[in-house]
């Protein structure tokens, strides 16, 4: 009896050991190490620039000492200066302000009067906003997170302040410098490509609305209010 005994544990032990290999091999047995998903914030610093395409409507023209007119604008977005701008954007993460930023937002933008304003104008030979109708604002940004996805939509509105380089030559004299022209409000809305955790690109509309009340020579003042439109594309940076 107990010669059976023992040669039943011997040939248990030898079974175990023979198809133990075939166990640990067979994938659907073995339990895989878990890994630990890599968290990602959404908050923090962000800085972008961007250049593209901008256009901007007729506006009217008033003038202290003369007749007012209408200016039709060409903007000539890739010609030296070029259009550009940059933001600094700080998102928020988590709480009730999940998804908002906040944004310092600089451009570069400019408009020269066209042709057929100078045939209405009275005698201007240069009229232009391009060592930039300069803009500066802060907006608030909201974006819209699409779970599994590299694309997340946004949108933004701000408010804040235009600083024109003034160049306008008539018979009566000629301006060129820097003023402070008044206010300018913004809209934007895009959509971004994250590359990296830190690498993004995007493209968006924005449109800014400027008051614009400077002076010229002999005197006078100048008021009018310039609508710009822009197709950006650009890059952002996250640390």
């Amino acid at each position: 009896m107990r010669k059976l005994l023992s040669i039943s544990l011997v040939s248990t032990a030898l079974t175990a050991a023979a198809f133990a290999p075939a166990y640990a091999a067979d994938p659907a047995v073995s339990e895989a190490p878990y890994v630990a998903p890599v968290q990602t914030s959404s908050g923090g610093w962000e800085i972008s620039a961007y250049g593209g395409y901008q256009f901007s409507p007729h506006s009217d023209v008033d003038v202290s000492d003369q007749a007012d007119f209408t200016a039709g604008w060409d903007t000539k977005p890739f010609n030296m200066p070029p259009y550009w701008g940059i933001r600094g954007t700080y998102w928020f993460e988590g709480g009730a302000l999940s998804n908002w930023g906040v944004s310092l937002d600089y451009t570069h933008a400019k408009v020269y009067a066209d042709d057929e304003t100078f045939t209405k104008s009275g005698g201007w030979t240069v009229f232009e906003f391009t060592d930039g109708l300069n803009l500066l604002t802060l907006n608030a940004l909201y974006k819209f997170p699409i779970e599994g996805s590299k694309w997340t939509p946004y949108v933004g509105a701000g408010v804040g302040i235009n600083v024109p380089h003034v160049e306008v030559t008539r018979a009566s004299g000629r301006t060129f410098d820097y003023q402070f022209g008044g206010a300018t409000i913004q809209a934007q809305a895009g959509v971004r490509y994250q590359f990296t955790e830190n690498w993004s690109a995007f493209a968006e509309y924005k449109g800014n609305y400027s008051w614009i009340d400077v002076d010229i020579d002999s005197g006078a003042s100048l008021q009018t209010n310039i609508l710009t439109h822009a197709i950006n594309f650009g890059v952002s940076y996250k640390f």
